[in-house]
């Protein structure tokens, strides 16, 4: 359909006040910039609170490169509009934060403005962070002044056009920032109100856990319900107690804290890191997280029924249980010495394989868990070069019909070919 000539002059028109509107939306003055304050100059104590808001809003992980020194930014974030690169937030005077002040930290912090006055990208999930109280925030600036300075330089995003003009995010905040930390709800429990500020807030669970529409916002009537992240599944936290198998506070708490669930299975992908973190801060943040969590469950509405459908692949199961005999039972088999001896979880509770679709089944065969030292119990080696996409397929197929009594997944060897493609242009 083509454009009548008397309307492009109108369109024309419109494009350069939504420009116009977009500049005067993102416009913001800047702070000026301070001299890096010495690091004797903060407080030890509220240091050392701001390593445990450090650790509960998992910030080393998106700021540290793969190889590079903590805090000081590169690591490529993958979006579906681009690759964004995080920052350097070492008090560095030139490439990192060192001439923020408190105050311009604190506006970062609530509105994703940058000390100069330019907008964040928000893939710095400061729309949650925007809950945080005052204290927590001026701690984690003490923290993050007392470290080494590191130089290194941001490499430049690459975002698709328009969005990587960065006045559009001024836009994107008009729909889906709301500043300012929660009110206390009194008729919960001090508890209750300590797991919402850390999972509404610092935790930022939802940025994984909730989908995302078109435009990159969270689905804010489907919170919790579940989201996709770096290829791996991010499952629904409004399911937990009345999933295929459901999860107790108590699981939940050691699960956070460690790693692993004796009845659920290992943390593995962009939930791992999330658990290292979690294991160095007191034990009352992780519990207060689960009651939170464990208020908003809504009982499951789909049929888990006792019967296998009648389309499994039965020669696709039959190949995957030799695989499974050479491959996995060593450590997996029911009567294996690492079942009895290491505590490994039971496939047959495993979170995974009762999940909705395979994808974390077939990440986990992928990747693996990374060697981690003396926590050795979890560890599983990586598949990926070792078995080909039927393989892999054939494994998936038999351990959904040996270890669940769910009907088969769909299109299994194609999840297994586009994760596999995903993971290799990581």
């Amino acid at each position: 359909m083509k454009l009548h000539r008397r309307w492009i002059p109108m369109v024309i028109l419109a494009a350069v006040v939504m420009a116009g509107v977009a500049i005067y939306l993102m416009w913001e003055r800047a702070i000026a910039p301070i001299q890096p304050p010495m690091p004797s100059s903060f407080d030890s104590q509220l240091t050392l609170r701001g390593a445990r808001v450090m650790a509960l809003g998992d910030c080393a992980v998106c700021h540290t490169a793969r190889g590079g020194k903590p805090f000081a930014g590169g690591l490529a974030l993958a979006t579906p509009f681009g690759t964004l690169y995080s920052t350097n937030i070492t008090p560095d005077p030139e490439t990192g934060i060192g001439t923020w002040s408190l105050d311009a930290f604190t506006r970062a912090m609530r509105r994703g403005i940058a000390r100069d006055g330019h907008q964040l990208y928000p893939a710095f999930p400061y729309i949650h962070f925007t809950r945080m109280s005052d204290g927590d925030i001026a701690a984690a600036y003490a923290y993050l002044m007392r470290r080494e300075p590191v130089v290194a330089k941001t490499p430049p995003n690459d975002l698709i056009f328009p969005l990587n003009f960065r006045p559009l995010v001024a836009f994107w905040n008009v729909l889906f920032l709301r500043t300012g930390p929660d009110t206390p709800e009194g008729s919960r429990s001090a508890q209750w109100n300590r797991g919402r500020e850390l999972v509404s807030g610092l935790g930022h669970c939802a940025a994984c856990h909730t989908p995302l529409n078109l435009i990159g916002g969270e689905k804010w009537g489907q919170a919790f319900e579940g989201g996709v992240i770096d290829g791996w599944e991010a499952p629904p936290l409004t399911r937990l107690a009345h999933g295929p198998v459901p999860w107790t506070p108590a699981q939940l708490v050691t699960y956070l804290r460690t790693g692993i669930s004796s009845a659920h299975g290992a943390a593995a992908g962009p939930m791992l890191p999330v658990t290292q973190e979690l294991a160095t801060v007191p034990r009352d943040d992780v519990e207060a997280m689960a009651t939170y969590l464990f208020s908003l469950q809504k009982p499951t509405s789909a049929d888990t029924g006792t019967a296998r459908a009648a389309a499994a692949d039965q020669l696709s199961i039959q190949r995957g249980s030799v695989l499974f005999a050479g491959a996995c039972a060593a450590c997996h088999g029911d009567m294996s010495p690492m079942q009895s001896i290491g505590g490994r979880p039971s496939l047959a509770t495993s979170s995974a394989i009762h999940a909705a679709t395979p994808r974390n089944t077939i990440q986990m065969m992928l990747e693996g868990v990374p060697w981690q030292g003396e926590r050795r119990l979890h560890y599983m080696p990586a598949f990926d070069e070792a078995l080909g996409d039927a393989q892999l397929a054939d494994l998936a197929a038999y351990l959904r019909a040996t270890y669940s009594r769910l009907p088969p997944w769909d299109s299994v060897s194609q999840a297994v070919t586009e994760l596999r493609k995903g993971d290799a242009a990581k």
